[in-house]
């Protein structure tokens, strides 16, 4: 699944990502939140690119939140921290870009809803990541009340996926060619 998303071309990946960027914005869930979770795209592994979400959600006065991973004696400490603009994003040797260590951190309750990336995804919610189980650790400490949403391209959609115990299921999935209501959000708010 990398090596498929890494072939497409940057036009592909930009068209792709408006279509899922434009999904995501007409989502009620969205319309309406007033604090949002995003990850910065990993440019080189043709990730679905969220900047102009970022930029539309700052122009709405959306405070946006980005993950992190401190590292600590066994292990990591994961989450989101707040971000008052791009140029807070770092590398800070965990693959992606992170907030700065001393941006205030997101409890339960302060997200309303959650953007989270996958190598692949099913329409009932669950998710291939990367292997570092970032998401199923921190996505129960933030959920309920915050709705978690996929964003893939539709290729990465798949019929199943292994899932393990600690998995976690995500509540929407949006592609650059459909919505998946895996927990019927949208439609218990009808």
């Amino acid at each position: 699944m990398r090596a498929t998303r890494r072939a497409l071309g940057r036009a592909a990946v930009a068209a792709r990502s408006e279509r899922i960027v434009q999904g995501l914005l007409s989502l009620p869930p969205l319309q309406s939140a007033r604090a949002v979770g995003l990850f910065w795209p990993r440019t080189s592994h043709a990730e679905v690119d969220l900047r102009p979400l970022d930029r539309l959600l700052r122009e709405r006065g959306v405070t946006l939140y980005y993950p992190f991973m401190d590292a600590k004696e066994q292990g990591f400490t994961t989450g989101f921290r707040r971000v008052l603009g791009i140029e807070e994003l770092q590398p800070r040797g965990r693959g992606f870009a992170e907030p700065s260590p001393e941006s205030s951190v997101a409890a339960r309750g302060d997200l309303d809803v959650v953007i989270v990336p996958a190598l692949a995804a099913t329409p009932e919610g669950q998710r291939l990541g990367y292997g570092s189980g970032f998401y199923d650790v921190t996505l129960p400490e933030l959920r309920p009340p915050a709705l978690a949403v996929i964003v893939a391209y539709s290729f990465q959609m798949l019929a199943e996926l292994p899932t393990l115990e600690h998995d976690v299921a995500c509540d929407l999935v949006v592609t650059d060619r459909e919505l998946y209501d895996a927990r019927g959000v949208l439609a218990a708010a009808r």
